[in-house]
């Protein structure tokens, strides 16, 4: 089962993991960081949430398909996949098609006080 933990995170995080896998030879797990968390709700919406879960462990599909899973339009699925393609979440395949190529999701962020 292939797992993602999207989250918030630092450029020093970021560094720390790549060198713990460099001395290790150890891969540390796929993570997807976002350096603050209202990036990451700005990035991940409601309804772009909806794609990402109707798209886990689906395998690669063509936009119309997963327009139809979250029954919404088609444009508008349009624009969400290639924002979050843009965005680094999802993948193009060669025929065009859409991935999300993972199983499952973990979400880790921590709120502090003000």
């Amino acid at each position: 089962m292939r797992s993602v933990t999207i989250g918030v995170t630092t450029p020093e995080a970021v560094s720390e993991r790549f060198l713990r896998a460099w001395d290790t030879g150890k891969p540390q797990g796929a993570q997807i960081g976002f350096l603050t968390l209202e990036d990451l709700w700005k990035t991940l919406t409601l309804k772009r949430w909806e794609v990402l879960k109707a798209m886990t462990g689906a395998g690669p599909l063509a936009i119309r398909e997963i327009a139809r899973r979250v029954t919404r339009d088609v444009k508008a699925v349009h624009a969400d996949v290639h924002l979050l393609v843009n965005a680094g979440l999802l993948e193009k395949t060669s025929d065009g098609k859409i991935v999300f190529p993972y199983d499952e999701v973990h979400v880790d962020f921590v709120l502090k006080a003000a």
